[in-house]
């Protein structure tokens, strides 16, 4: 079963910007460790990437990673990610 991790949104109504990205890891039913990352527009499908890691540290290292990369989104698409839902991981 997946955990959640986090649910971020880019939102500028005015650049018609509405970006969703959600990210969770966990054990599949055979056991491997998985990260899920979804991401697209707002109310649209989207899209998810499933990367298959050798071990719950290295799913850890994986999800900092991709939300360290969000920290970057103004940059890249002139909008900030807010963070609507973040699951700590030492709960």
């Amino acid at each position: 079963m997946l955990t959640p991790v986090a649910y971020l949104e880019a939102k500028d109504a005015s650049r018609n910007i509405h970006r969703a990205y959600s990210i969770a890891y966990g054990q599949d039913l055979f056991g491997n460790w998985v990260v899920e990352t979804t991401y697209g527009r707002i109310g649209g499908k989207g899209r998810t990437l499933v990367t298959i890691v050798s071990n719950e540290d290295e799913a850890l290292q994986y999800v900092q990673k991709a939300l360290k990369r969000r920290q970057s989104a103004p940059k890249r698409i002139g909008v900030a990610y807010k963070i609507r839902t973040l699951r700590d991981s030492d709960q």
